[in-house]
């Protein structure tokens, strides 16, 4: 996305990919339909990004939801509106919409060069890359780093600048997982018969929040959509205090008065879990899941009575050790912090050099959100070089404010 506003600024631009094809995790997105952004008025939009919000305000107000959709369309990709407010490409594929790019890129005059891994500056400022086997050091007028986090490192964002950046002096917010699943405790019965199940039509519940979706069995805890959109909140409980409760309702539209009514009905022969799933439609998994929570507090689900096992249907306590590896994350938080870049996303402390998308210090659930705001800080760090590159004192104004500008202008 910078590239292409580069370009359309009159620079000659250079790409420098570490994989040997471009959009490598775009395509991994575009496995679920690519989801491009959302539909929320842009107040309810960027409180998606939490203490961020007021860093990513002005890029994400400077390319909005609508201009995504009308960047696809322009790439003929034209979009549409789920159920869920979520907005996607009408293709529901991310292959289309990036070979229509990077056509538009190259007609642009942008040039690629892949298989080069970025490794530090060199002493005299220049662009140390290593490319099959070789290290090629490359002059730039200015540099836009857009490295990623840390989550599917195979794809290509490994993390492995942010060493590279703390050297420099640059402050980095420790890289960890977000939209990610989590540890539990599972006993070994549980784990061997439901791993890989899902849990649909669930409520979960952590901090006060509650979420509609559904989630999935692991062999080493939990995952899934709802898990993910409480997962900056259940990751840092776990940071500060070692571990985390999450509630489970498994029929959220039931009352625990309709509840405990069917539970108290006559079993006859049935096993407790044909009578369960027959009576309130709990599916194996949910049965297994509250036997283990019976389990752990040295309880027999059997020996229960309505009241007590409908109290316990729709909260399921699922206790959390700790995180799932970034590397198998949606996405990852931290990065360069806000305070080490100025309003054109320039770092402070290297002249020229502009950062954007997830290696920037925010985090976001998924819905949209994610790509939303690594598009709109491409966007804002490619105006920021445009700006800069001009060494115009009037034109950084609007980009940089006033004070920036000036001394700017002092120094060049």
């Amino acid at each position: 996305m910078a590239a292409e506003v580069l370009a359309a600024g009159g620079a000659a631009v250079t790409v420098y990919d570490r994989m040997p094809a471009a959009g490598r995790k775009l395509l991994l997105a575009g496995r679920g339909g690519l989801n491009l952004t959302h539909t929320e008025e842009l107040p309810r939009f960027l409180a998606r990004y939490g203490a961020a919000a007021p860093r990513l305000r002005a890029a994400i107000e400077a390319f909005p939801p609508q201009a995504m959709r009308e960047w696809s369309e322009g790439l003929g990709q034209p979009t549409f509106v789920g159920t869920s407010g979520r907005i996607f490409p009408k293709s529901m594929k991310a292959s289309p919409l990036l070979r229509a790019w990077l056509r538009r890129l190259a007609a642009a005059g942008v040039a690629f060069k892949f298989r080069h891994r970025w490794l530090r500056w060199t002493d005299d400022g220049a662009l140390l890359f290593e490319s099959k086997g070789e290290r090629i050091a490359v002059r730039a007028d200015a540099t836009i780093l857009a490295l990623g986090g840390a989550s599917w490192p195979r794809l290509g964002s490994d993390g492995a600048w942010a060493e590279t950046l703390s050297q420099a002096g640059v402050a980095i917010a420790p890289l960890r997982p977000s939209n990610c699943g989590f540890v539990a405790e599972w006993s070994d019965v549980f784990r061997d018969r439901f791993e890989g199940q899902p849990l649909k039509r669930i409520a979960l519940s952590f901090g006060g929040e509650v979420v509609r979706g559904e989630a999935l069995i692991t062999r080493a805890g939990i995952e899934g959509g709802a898990v993910y959109a409480l997962s900056a909140a259940l990751r840092d409980a776990i940071a500060a205090e070692g571990q985390a409760v999450l509630w489970i309702a498994l029929r959220p539209d039931l009352s625990a008065a309709d509840l405990q009514r069917k539970l108290a009905a006559l079993r006859g022969k049935q096993s407790l879990s044909n009578f369960m799933r027959k009576a309130i439609g709990l599916p194996p998994v949910a049965i297994g899941l509250l036997h283990e929570a019976a389990l752990s507090s040295r309880r027999s689900l059997a020996a229960m009575t309505p009241l007590e096992m409908a109290a316990l249907i729709n909260a399921v306590p699922i206790l959390l050790t700790g995180t799932a590896p970034i590397a198998t994350a949606i996405s990852a938080a931290g990065g360069v912090r806000f305070e080490d870049i100025d309003e054109g996303f320039m770092l402070q402390r290297r002249s020229g050099v502009f950062v954007a998308g997830e290696m920037l210090d925010w985090e976001a659930p998924t819905g949209g959100y994610l790509l939303q705001a690594c598009c709109a800080t491409g966007v804002a760090a490619a105006r920021g070089a445009l700006a800069w590159l001009e060494h115009d004192p009037e034109k950084w104004k609007p980009v940089f404010g006033k004070d920036h500008a000036q001394t700017r202008s002092e120094t060049d």
